[in-house]
Formats: structure tokens, C-alpha cells, sequence
């Protein structure tokens, strides 16, 4: 039974914030975080390293595997010939192999696999193989793939209005073209999964995955097996951002594919480099546009040609650049837009969902478009974007048709320009600038309007288990994954305040295949949403007959759970009492629940109708001071609001804030993706990629979450998603350095900066 909107009002009403810690924060301190590499190995374990191509297309002649047999420690090697089903992870569309014998599409795809007693002796096989290979030149940049028509999927066209007469009859217009690189996931775990062989033909995995029940079906088709033969087991994972949402499938595939062959639970953990090279990255995206404006700055029409490398294969690239679309407007209103969006194949790893999901690209091209028209006008920047927000009136209709119901920018905004003294500091840094012709200073506020729900409708739905045992504690299990990201937390806090108990009676198992089935990933920044509604509906059911017993047996009407009692009238019931008496009478005590999110409906063919439920808003100031003669910058300070609805737990939702912005930051600042003429990448190791340290903080960090937060959609505690959200806010970060390099350009230019904006980006970026 679905959750009504009657039922989860009645129930978030009554809940309460608690600002306690992250369940695991302790273990996470004093490594006693279990993780896939310390669960104890069984005794006849087996380990698997990867062979995988070192060029980025041809076509291989020979390969030549004796020597990797006959290496130490090898029990056997694993090709395409040992797969009973299928060949293929793909997760939508097919396209992604497991192993190859002929065709070689990208440097890092695998070709075999080693089994072997260890893990290090599985790794010295790996390398020993001989193959021989014919080159042919690969398809690297999105350009070539535009030239050549090379796309994974179909291109989409968006329109809304008449752009071409609006930018036509425009007081002004401009073109120009932008760019934005990849972003590698780094998370600290590293992909990993254990298969082990049981009974009637059955397999346990471990897998280091975002989407459990995928993992599950994808295998028992590698398999050709049935879906209930297969269970997948994940208590947490060690950061995922997307990464492990598809990518982790490969790695629980061969080492199935392995344990069902040798009959042997089957380990594979493969290190950072070829972590790094194996796996896909954030989607590059160039934008070519057109813009109409007016004397104000106010934009009449819009055309923006958008194309991202999507890799080899699909992967989740259809709703990646249809998120894009989705978020090209950000948070202002664009009367008049023609877009076109490519879906480009090139000879690389297939690129794949990461944090934002599109959305940070979308935002990217619109708010550096805000920036050219600022300083084409020189008129302040901050006051452009407020002219071309979206407005409480008939101006709040986004370009696929959706309704704006809960617009709170503009007040959001204005708050943080004045918390942040922009204006006087705007002004500081002009005297700073004239006095320094080395060092330039630049400032930035940037808003943020993220649409929440999976833009794939089905995908939005979630269910739980609830158990009330007869001492009164409570067992729950639901399909969201605890990343690191305080689900768990979040989840138990949930629970705790229905019944009225503290957070240490609520306990919160594993995510497992073979307690709630059909689960979906944990993505798109509504795990919470989704699993947190589906507890609140088999808590519901629970209380249908407990409530009924407890007012006949006790003889009250008015029930409240409250700090370990049950309140009923004047009575002052203990909980655990009570649940046992409940249990003597034979009342069910344990139930399922099951959320689908409402309203949203989708035109998968014009994208329109309303993706999502409803919008997260943010908004960043930054500064920065860049080095003229090196290129490097510095980030001095950030101030921050950002929007969480009614906070369940207001410690966890900072550290979401704070995490990313950081990570945001890294992506438009330091974090850059880079291959060879041939397409070998370059950036494969912590020594040739550079994530943001302690360094890159600033010493002025303020994060405030928005006063007045409220969700207007019935969801849990009128909260609001806060994963992906606060990413998009180092865009000001971005526009900031923008400012800096047009301040050191005399006021004459600053288009030329690409992202990320590293210090040799800046250095091309001045005149």
C-alpha cells in the first residue's frame, strides 16, 4: 500500500530535529567502519586482477595467455568464453562489455581476468600477457564525434518560443562558446566485490555498488540464472558520487563469473591506477550559444548548441544530458530557447552519473552566459541575474513546461548578498586591484535551483521493513545505500520519532536484495525522500492495529509516543511494556511500506511535463586572488545559504553543504581529466590528478542552512534533498576567478577561461 498524502502529513508533523552525530562517525575515526576489503575472507577464497587494453582502439590479432597461466599462484583465466549469458553491464542500453577478444574501443577495457591465491600474485600474472594489436585512430574529443556524426544516442531538441526573432530583435547580442571538463570520482573506497558460492546454485556478492537490485539482476543475466539466485549484500560504502551507480557492476560481474566457474568465493579489488583508468568520469560538455538581450541585461532568446563525451557506450548519458537540459535555465527565466543537445561517442571509457547527475554542466553554460552579459554591459553581475530570475507571477514557467510552486530565490539571494557585505567588499577589492598590478582579486554570487527526483519516472519508488521485537527496539531495513552521506543517521531519526524512542533503539541492517527487492539506486539526491516515506508507510501500517489495541485494552482515545512512553489520555504507558502485551494479544508488530513520489509525469520524447517534485535553492559568495605571473589562485572566502527544507538533522545537512562546495570546487578548479594524442589517459593516479586538499579551503568557510526552510510537497519532516544541491554552488567560485581575470584584463575580457580553471587555464586566460 502506497503512503496517502493524509497519512505522511499526519505523521511528519509531529517530528523532531536532533543535531546528533553520523551513526558511524566513531568507527569511521578508529577504523572499526567495516567495509567489503575487512569482512574475514573465507578459507579457500580466490583473488581476480583485471587484463585490460593499453591503446584506445584497434583490433587485436593475437593474444597470447601462456605466460599468465604459468605464473605463481594462478588457478585460471577468466575471457568472454567462460560467460553463460550475456556479455554485457550495460545498465539501460547495451553496449558495455565485460570482455573483449577482438574489438578494442578504449584504452582501460578489460580482456580477461586472472584468478590466482592473492591478490598480489593475480596482479604480477595480469601484466605477463603478450597481445598483439592492430591501431586504428581513435574518435577522442567532441568535436571529432560532431564531425564524424559519432553519438551514442540520438540528439534531442528543445524549443520554447520564437529565439531566433527574439535574439533578432534584441538590444544586444552575443555569441560564444564555453567549456567544462570531466571529474574523477576519487572516492576512498575503491571498486571492490566478493562473490561467494552457496547452495542450490546461489550466489552471495558484496559489492561496493550504489544500486543493489541492478547489481542483482545484471549478474544473474551474466549468469543466465534467475534474479532469486542472487543477493547482494552492502552495509555501507566508502563514497560513491555516482561512480558506483553503474561502474560497480563490471567487478561484481567477473567475480561471479569466476566463483560460479571455480565453485570458489572469488575477490576482486582492483587498486587506484587502474580504478582510475577502468572506470567513467563527470561528462565534458562544450556549449555554443547565441544570446538576445536587453539594455538591462534582461535575456529575450536564447540558442545554445550543448555536446558531451559520453565515452563509448550510453551508460546513464540519455538522463545525464536530459538533466542538462532540464538545468540550463538554473534559476532565471528564459522566455524564448532553441537548444539542441549531441550525445557523442568517442574512444574513451564510458563516462557515467556523477554528483549533479548533468545539472552542474547545465548551470555552468547559463551562469558564464549571465557573466558575458554583465560585463558586456558592465553593469554588476549580481544585479543581472536578479533581473533574469524567475518572478512569484506568471514569469515562472520553465522551458519543459513545469511550474515553479516554491520560488524562493530571489529572497534567498539578496539575504546572502547582504549577510555577505558583497557590495562594500565588491568595492574593496576594486581599490585592492588598482593598487596591485601582479595580484588580482575577484568576487562572485552565484544562485542555485535543483530540481529533485529521478528524471526517470519509474525509478522513483522505494520500499522498507519494520520490525518492533517484543523488548520494544526496532529492526529496520530499506534500499538506500549509506555512502558516507548520513542516510542511516538520517533514516533512524525517521523511525525514532515516530515511536517516540531514542535513536539508539532503532537499528538499521544492511541493504539486502533478499529483504526488499526492486530497489532503486542511490541517486539523484532522493534516497532520503523515497526510503524515509516508505518507512513512514510501514510504520503507519504497524500503528493501524497497535493504536487499535492499545485504545481497547487500555481504554484511551488520544495516543502520542513520546521519550520511550505511550502517552494515552492520562495514562503514562512504558513502550517496551506495552509492545509486549501487544505481542501477548497476537498484534502484528512488523510490517512493509512501500513511497512513490506523486505529481511528476515526464514526456520522454519532448521532455515536458514536470520531472520533478520539487526544488532545492542555494546561493554562494566567493573571492578569490589570482597570481598574473603563475596562474595559480587562491579562494578567501566563501559565504554560503542554501535551502534544506525543514532540516532532519541540521549537522549532517552542513557537512553535505560543506562536501559539495568542496567537491565542486575541485571540479572547476583543480581536477582535470587528460589523455595523450592517443587516447591513453594521463590523469590516472593521485600523482597526475589533484582532488581539493586542506590547502584549498578558504579561511573564511561561513555556512548558514536557509531560516526559513520548508518544503511545500509532503515529504519526510518537510524536508528538502541535500547531496547534489550544494555542488552547483562553487560555481561562484568559477565566476569569481572569471572576475579576478577580467579585472586583470583591463575590464576587456575574460571568455577565454575553460574549466577547470587551473593555473595554466588562467594563464591562456590573460591577455
Amino acid at each position: 500500500m502506497s503512503i496517502t498524502k493524509k497519512e505522511l502529513q499526519f505523521m511528519t508533523t509531529k517530528t523532531f530535529i536532533k543535531n546528533i552525530e553520523h551513526e558511524s562517525a566513531t568507527k569511521h575515526v578508529t577504523g572499526k567502519a567495516i567495509y567489503i576489503d575487512d569482512i574475514p575472507e573465507p578459507k579457500n577464497i580466490l583473488h581476480a586482477a583485471i587484463g585490460f587494453s593499453r591503446i584506445s582502439r584497434g583490433t587485436i590479432e593475437k593474444i597470447d595467455l601462456r605466460d599468465v597461466y604459468n605464473s605463481e599462484g594462478v588457478i585460471d583465466i577468466i575471457t568472454e568464453s567462460d560467460i553463460e549469458g550475456q556479455n554485457d553491464v550495460g545498465p539501460i542500453f547495451k553496449g558495455d562489455k565485460i570482455f573483449t577478444s577482438k574489438k578494442i574501443e578504449y584504452y582501460g577495457q578489460p580482456i580477461f581476468a586472472v584468478i590466482a591465491t592473492t591478490n598480489k600474485l593475480a596482479r604480477e600474472a595480469v601484466i605477463k600477457v603478450k597481445l598483439k594489436i592492430k591501431k586504428i585512430k581513435p574518435i577522442l574529443t567532441i568535436e571529432d564525434a560532431i564531425k564524424k556524426k559519432s553519438f551514442v544516442l540520438k540528439s534531442k531538441t528543445i524549443k520554447k518560443g520564437g529565439a531566433t526573432n527574439a535574439i533578432k530583435n534584441s538590444d544586444h547580442c552575443l555569441k560564444g562558446k564555453l567549456e567544462c571538463g570531466g571529474q574523477d570520482h576519487f572516492y576512498l573506497e575503491g571498486q571492490i566485490a566478493i562473490t561467494i558460492p552457496k547452495e542450490d546454485n546461489n550466489f552471495l556478492i558484496y559489492s561496493s555498488t550504489q544500486h543493489p537490485s541492478e547489481t542483482q539482476q545484471i549478474v544473474a543475466k551474466v549468469l543466465k540464472q534467475k534474479f532469486n539466485s542472487i543477493n547482494v549484500n552492502v552495509r555501507r560504502i566508502g563514497g560513491g558520487f555516482g561512480g558506483k551507480e553503474t561502474q560497480s557492476f563490471l567487478f561484481a560481474a567477473i567475480s561471479s563469473i569466476a566463483a560460479k566457474k571455480l565453485n570458489r568465493p572469488v575477490k576482486l579489488r582492483i587498486d587506484r591506477d587502474d580504478d582510475m583508468i577502468m572506470t567513467g568520469k563527470r561528462h565534458p560538455f562544450i556549449f555554443k550559444y547565441e544570446v538576445g538581450f536587453s539594455n538591462n541585461g534582461k535575456i529575450n532568446g536564447l540558442k545554445i548548441l550543448m555536446a558531451s563525451n559520453c565515452g563509448i557506450s550510453a551508460d546513464l548519458s540519455g538522463a545525464i544530458n536530459d538533466r542538462a537540459i532540464y538545468h540550463i535555465d538554473n534559476a532565471y527565466f528564459i522566455p524564448n530557447l532553441e537548444l539542441t543537445s549531441h550525445r557523442c561517442k568517442t574512444n574513451t571509457v564510458s563516462n557515467t552519473a556523477f554528483r549533479g547527475f548533468g545539472g552542474p554542466q547545465g548551470m555552468f553554460c547559463i551562469e558564464n552566459i549571465i557573466d558575458c552579459i554583465s560585463h558586456h554591459l558592465n553593469k554588476e553581475p549580481s544585479n543581472v541575474r536578479v533581473q533574469n530570475f524567475y518572478k512569484k507571477n506568471s514569469n515562472n514557467i520553465t522551458h519543459y513546461g513545469m511550474r515553479i510552486e516554491d520560488n524562493i530565490i530571489e529572497e534567498l539571494f539578496n539575504n546572502l548578498k547582504n549577510k555577505s557585505n558583497y557590495t562594500k567588499r565588491k568595492k574593496e577589492i576594486q581599490k585592492f586591484n588598482k593598487s596591485n598590478s601582479i595580484l588580482k582579486k575577484g568576487i562572485a554570487i552565484t544562485p542555485v535551483k535543483f530540481g529533485i527526483s529521478f528524471t526517470t519516472t519509474h525509478l522513483n519508488q522505494a520500499g522498507a521493513l519494520v520490525h518492533i521485537y517484543t523488548d520494544g527496539s526496532i529492526h529496520l531495513n530499506h534500499g538506500g545505500i549509506e555512502m558516507g552521506q548520513g542516510l542511516m543517521t538520517k533514516l533512524a531519526l525517521v523511525a525514532a520519532n515516530e515511536f517516540g524512542l531514542d535513536i539508539n533503539d532503532i537499528k538499521i541492517s544492511s541493504t539486502d536484495t533478499e529483504k526488499v527487492a526492486n530497489t532503486s539506486a542511490s541517486a539523484a539526491s532522493a534516497t532520503t525522500d523515497l526510503n524515509g516515506g516508505a518507512i513512514l508507510n510501514a510504520i503507519y501500517n504497524i500503528k493501524l492495529e497497535l493504536n487499535a489495541f492499545i485504545k481497547k485494552y487500555y481504554k484511551s482515545n488520544k495516543i502520542i509516543y513520546k521519550n520511550g512512553k505511550i502517552i494515552c489520555d492520562k495514562k503514562i504507558l512504558v513502550f517496551n511494556k506495552v509492545i509486549a502485551n501487544a505481542y501477548l494479544n497476537r498484534i502484528k508488530l512488523y510490517s512493509s511500506g512501500f513511497y512513490k513520489t506523486p505529481k511528476i509525469n515526464v514526456n520522454v520524447k519532448d521532455l515536458s511535463g514536470r520531472p520533478f517534485l520539487y526544488f532545492a535553492y542555494g546561493a554562494a559568495v566567493s573571492e578569490v586572488i589570482i597570481d598574473t605571473l603563475t596562474g595559480e589562485n587562491k579562494l578567501l572566502q566563501v559565504d554560503i545559504i542554501h535551502d534544506v527544507g525543514n532540516s532532519i538533522n541540521q549537522r549532517i545537512d552542513i557537512g553535505q553543504i560543506e562536501g559539495g562546495f568542496v567537491q565542486g570546487l575541485g571540479w572547476l578548479t583543480t581536477e582535470e581529466i587528460t589523455w595523450d594524442k592517443e587516447g591513453n589517459i594521463l590523469s590516472h593516479s593521485p600523482s597526475t590528478y589533484k582532488i581539493p586538499t586542506a590547502g584549498e579551503i578558504p579561511d573564511k568557510f561561513n555556512v548558514e542552512i536557509y531560516k526559513k526552510g520548508y518544503n511545500t510537497e509532503n515529504v519526510v519532516n518537510r524536508s528538502k534533498a541535500v547531496g547534489e544541491p550544494p555542488f552547483m554552488l562553487a560555481l561562484s567560485v568559477f565566476s569569481a576567478i572569471k572576475d579576478a581575470v577580467l579585472n586583470a584584463n583591463d575590464k576587456k575580457d575574460s571568455t577565454k577561461l575553460i574549466a577547470p580553471a587551473t593555473a595554466e587555464n588562467i594563464l591562456n586566460s590573460l591577455n
